[in-house]
């Protein structure tokens, strides 16, 4: 049986981040391609549009704390959403912002690098807010997850 085209399956956050998220950067809208003519001739810059949803896609890089090859440290997450994300508020002494993703879907993609082969995972979203507003979220730090799974 083969695979509908664009499958994106629902994924549980705190599966995929059991040490959290954190925004690097700003969230900015995704473009289409403009090459040099259309530069040229002074043609618009059109937002891209997501082709499962419709809406417009916006995009942020992410660091995952709990990643354990160094590719896997940082990577885009898109958002297809009417409005432009809006990130939580920074939390002081931190240079990058705790966030939890809403609607969160992956979808399977496959890497190569010579001969090497490997799957990454595209990451989408719905939308975002800071750990502690998210309802059932845990409020614990990353290392009262790690004493905890060490008893």
């Amino acid at each position: 049986m083969a695979a509908p085209k664009n499958v994106r399956l629902k994924a549980d956050f705190d599966e995929w981040f059991p040490q959290g998220l954190y925004l690097v950067g700003e969230i900015v809208q995704v473009t289409e391609y403009q090459s040099q003519e259309d530069r040229a001739r002074n043609r618009p810059v059109r937002p891209r549009i997501d082709e499962v949803t419709g809406l417009v896609l916006y995009r942020g890089t992410f660091a995952d704390p709990s990643a354990e090859k160094d590719r896997e440290k940082s990577f885009p997450v898109e958002f297809a959403c009417a409005h432009q994300p809006v990130p939580p508020e920074a939390v002081a002494g931190l240079p990058f912002r705790p966030v939890v993703l809403e609607g969160m879907t992956v979808a399977p993609r496959a890497e190569t690098s010579g001969q090497a082969k490997w799957i990454t995972w595209t990451i989408r979203a719905t939308g975002m807010t800071a750990p502690n507003a998210a309802s059932g979220r845990s409020t614990a730090s990353p290392t009262d997850a790690t004493r905890r799974a060490a008893a």
